[in-house]
């Protein structure tokens, strides 16, 4: 039995199912000494199994240190999206809770290379002179 119910599987693959390009997530991770390492490794395995547009790219975070710079990395387990393109997009930690709708909207936004913005949203963010690190921060409750 996987991580995902059989009910949420057929949600998710509804939702999945408005995904225009292919997606992939990238995801960095080790074996040892690592919380909620196994269990974010085997959703991303579930959910990636879900759509043909949606593939999965694994990285072990201590052998593929080359690869974990390249994709800016510095904690685990650590999950991009991306398409041909990346957005700067990081997931660390188990993406439960909010978190797993917060990464389905992240692959239909990437699929769909839409953010979603309002044209008065895009217009402010390009008078922006340099770039910009914006982090979210939550907690399960």
């Amino acid at each position: 039995m996987g991580l995902l119910r059989d009910s949420d599987v057929e949600e998710i693959r509804t939702r999945l199912a408005e995904m225009v390009s292919p997606v992939k997530l990238v995801h960095f991770t080790q074996e040892l000494n690592l919380e909620h390492g196994r269990q974010t490794q085997e959703l991303l395995e579930e959910l990636s199994a879900i759509s043909d547009k949606l593939s999965l790219e694994k990285y072990n975070y201590l052998l593929d240190q080359e690869k974990a710079a390249e994709y800016g990395v510095d904690k685990v387990p650590a999950t991009v999206i991306r398409n041909g393109k990346d957005y700067g997009i990081r997931f660390f930690g188990l993406p439960a809770g909010y978190e797993f709708s917060a990464i389905l909207d992240a692959i239909l936004a990437v699929s769909k290379e839409d953010s979603g913005l309002q044209p008065e949203s895009r217009a402010k963010l390009a008078e922006l002179k340099e770039p910009v690190h914006l982090e979210v921060f939550s907690t399960p409750t």
